[in-house]
């Protein structure tokens, strides 16, 4: 792929490049509504298995208000800030990185710069990796965004395990400083940032071998372990700073 993924085993799927059916097309999130903008904050997000239309209201909400925070991030420190269209797309999709697959889970592609999600994910996230929750979903869209954000700073992993597994668990830092800015603005309630730990616990790659019945080898770790991954996401939460993430 080439992209940020989320690091989930692609059971089953077939021929990378297989052009998909984007059910959703391009939900454009440029100049996006930010921090509220009428929606509803994150305690009072849908289930996954809630109505589709309000799931994706959720999501976009989520992504405008990560986007409106980088792009006042950025601003502050004299950047310029781009946003990253958000696709929203069932089993298979085509990307500028090449075929996409909704059972490998979320994915950045920065090809076209980006973000890659099928809605399925959030329910498959809940029930085959134990990981419910408004704020368990918003971590993934972070986690994804912060992707974009290395792109935006240049940061690209070298093609190693070790490389991958570092640029994996910044993106992990990086949606943990996002989730501290929420925490301020007041979008956050009690239980939300264990919801987002569980979650990056539940798709470290230790966790996901054993699944699998394998043998847990740390050399062949793309994304980081599950305590790394919660580690990454807690040094951005807890400090707010991207200079804590390594930026």
């Amino acid at each position: 792929m080439g992209g940020g993924g989320f690091g989930l085993p692609a059971a089953g799927v077939g021929g990378m490049g297989v052009v998909g059916l984007v059910i959703y097309l391009l939900v454009s999130v440029l100049g996006g509504g930010g921090g509220g903008g009428g929606m509803p904050a994150l305690n009072d997000a849908p289930s996954s298995a809630g109505g589709t239309d309000e799931l994706k209201d959720f999501v976009t909400f989520v992504v405008n208000d990560v986007e409106d925070s980088w792009k006042q991030s950025f601003a502050s420190s004299g950047r310029q800030w781009q946003d990253a269209p958000l696709v929203l797309y069932t089993g298979f999709t085509q990307t500028a990185c090449g075929g996409g697959s909704a059972q490998s889970g979320p994915f950045y592609c920065p090809g076209d710069q980006k973000v890659y999600l099928d809605l399925s994910f959030f329910q498959e996230l809940r029930d085959r990796f134990g990981a419910p929750g408004d704020f368990a979903q918003a971590y993934v869209i972070a986690h994804e965004v912060g992707h974009h954000v290395q792109t935006l700073l240049g940061i690209s992993p070298s093609g190693s395990n070790a490389s991958s597994v570092r640029h994996e668990l910044q993106a992990d830092c990086l949606a943990g400083v996002w989730g501290h800015s929420a925490q301020q603005r007041g979008l956050l309630e009690s239980g939300d940032v264990q919801e987002g730990l569980d979650a990056a616990a539940a798709v470290g790659d230790d966790r996901l071998q054993r699944q699998a019945g394998q043998r847990v080898d740390p050399d062949s770790f793309t994304h980081g372990s599950s305590e790394e991954r919660t580690d990454a996401f807690n040094t951005g939460f807890e400090s707010g700073s991207v200079s804590d993430c390594g930026v």
